[in-house]
């Protein structure tokens, strides 16, 4: 018999019991605050699922050619590509935040004209900087990753391609991204898990998003374990949302060799 058989129940067990001892803990807690707040946390779970959607679609957007530069050249590019991946996943994504918001956005006033664009409104804003911080840091972890998905897709694939007379970007888009998506799913779900975790460092430049509503609720009812508990509760939901979407895709496309 396989020893996991003799594991997977235990953890099953400890799963229950473990819940079992929040559960009823939890009807001796103080959760007279939610009515109040209520309102102001759904804002920001809107924040929040605002900031991690766009910047995974805009961060998978730039990833793909990011990665595919890379393979395929020409070598100043791939060697830019490699040097912007190597910085993003070298420096803390906290750093890039406030080189962006504290940094950048600080000299912004000083430039000429500047105040009276049609960008101003949204310079001095704390989301934008926040956006493209966990943007580019997406795109310095997910460029790498296409890069060896565009790699694992087997050469021969790609020459019975050419020698059926497809053109280029063809075989690009019925083919190699297709099958490096496919390959790179697994990993992006994780990712994407990561990219979550990483939204609470918005409230650290101004962003009022879950976390950051669930620090003001700790600071004016005084009250600590139950934010954080339904805090934790929420990122859980959204992780398992994340996980069970892409346990479907990966049962609906299998990596083939």
């Amino acid at each position: 018999m396989d020893r996991n058989s003799f594991i997977q129940p235990h953890r099953v067990v400890m799963v229950i019991v473990a819940l079992a001892l929040v559960i009823a803990a939890s009807f001796n807690m103080d959760w007279s605050w939610i009515p109040r707040y209520a309102p102001d946390i759904l804002d920001a779970i809107g924040v929040t699922a605002t900031l991690l959607v766009s910047s995974i679609v805009a961060g998978f957007l730039l990833a793909v050619p990011v990665g595919l530069v890379q393979v395929t050249g020409p070598r100043p590019l791939a060697w830019a590509a490699k040097i912007f991946c190597t910085v993003i996943r070298g420096t803390p994504i906290l750093l890039q935040m406030w080189v962006l918001y504290y940094g950048l956005g600080a000299m912004f006033p000083y430039m000429p004209g500047l105040r009276q664009s049609w960008i101003w409104p949204y310079l001095i804003e704390a989301w934008p900087y926040a956006f493209v911080a966990l943007t580019l840091s997406f795109v310095g972890y997910e460029g790498e990753v296409m890069r060896g998905a565009f790699k694992g897709v087997p050469f021969g694939e790609l020459e019975a391609a050419q020698a059926m007379g497809m053109h280029p970007f063809t075989i690009l888009r019925r083919i190699w991204l297709p099958r490096a998506l496919q390959r790179v799913l697994p990993i992006l779900g994780g990712e994407l898990i990561l990219q979550l975790k990483a939204t609470p460092l918005v409230a650290t430049i101004a962003v009022v998003d879950t976390f950051a509503i669930f620090s003001r609720i700790r600071q004016e009812t005084f009250i600590t374990y139950e934010p954080l508990l339904l805090l934790a509760l929420i990122y859980l939901v959204f992780a398992g949302a994340i996980a069970g979407i892409f346990r479907l895709l990966e049962t609906r496309n299998p990596v083939r060799d």
